[in-house]
């Protein structure tokens, strides 16, 4: 049995153009990377905000073994239900306890089990918990060293310190919402993985997955607009990390920018 494991993680899917390139695109992923587990943030991927039931279906199909949310976890309302039933979906931890659903599930493969916790920062964001204190919690609580967080925040200093928070407590803690890829993928001491954000599967010729001109109008005049997701060739973001497999450190992480080009 190898010494170390893989996981691939994807960035936000939005939109159709980003289903349709994790569609095409993750298997193609997945034999190059190797991945024992692969995730994937699915909180924009019905029509840029939120997400379905039978969205949800669709990226389990495509090859994902669990799937993180965010800030627009609840943005389609039949989603509620679907969180209490079971499949590996997390929504942001440090929500009211009345909320459906929940932050932390445990993917089994293999004979390592895999925490996955999905958390909002507080930063630009809506009102959520301390999300220091409620990682806290939850890794007071995990006997498994295998421990991934997907961390749904804004401020690129409020992620800096989360990785630093968790270093040497989680195998990786990865950026998502900011839509953009950052190139300070790195492993932190203790070996915890970590990106400050993983980028998006999206339209690439657009801004942020919105259509281009609409944005561009919506600076230019200051005037709201109605936001679309832009109708152009998705491409895939993600990160692949390798991880030990008796202590659950991480030990390397890649970038991954896959399909169409600018």
């Amino acid at each position: 049995m190898p010494a170390t494991y893989n996981i691939l993680f994807l960035g936000d899917v939005v939109g159709k153009p980003g289903r349709q390139a994790v569609r095409e695109g993750l298997a193609s992923l997945q034999n190059t990377y190797q991945p024992l587990f692969t995730i994937v943030n699915g909180e924009n991927s019905a029509g840029g905000v939120g997400i379905t039931p039978d969205i949800a279906e669709e990226i389990y199909k495509a090859g994902a073994d669990a799937i993180t949310l965010g800030n627009h976890a609840f943005n389609k309302r039949e989603i509620s239900d679907y969180l209490e039933t079971g499949r590996p979906i997390v929504r942001p931890s440090n929500m009211p306890e009345a909320v459906p659903g929940r932050g932390l599930t445990k993917v089994n493969k293999d004979g390592i089990e895999l925490a996955i916790l999905n958390i909002c920062g507080r930063v630009f964001m809506e009102s959520y918990d301390d999300p220091f204190r409620e990682v806290n919690r939850l890794f007071a609580d995990l006997e498994t060293p295998h421990r991934f967080l997907d961390f749904h925040a804004e401020a690129t200093s409020e992620k800096i310190a989360m990785g630093w928070h968790c270093a040497g407590r989680a195998t990786a803690v990865v950026g998502t919402h900011t839509h953009v890829q950052t190139a300070d993928e790195t492993v932190l001491p203790g070996g915890t993985a970590y990106i400050t954000d993983v980028g998006m599967c999206g339209p690439v010729r657009s801004v942020l997955g919105m259509d281009r001109e609409i944005i561009l109008k919506r600076f230019r005049t200051t005037l709201p607009q109605r936001f679309e997701v832009a109708n152009e060739p998705g491409v895939i973001c993600g990160v692949s990390i390798s991880v030990e497999r008796n202590t659950g450190r991480a030990v390397a992480i890649q970038r991954i920018r896959f399909g169409e080009e600018m």
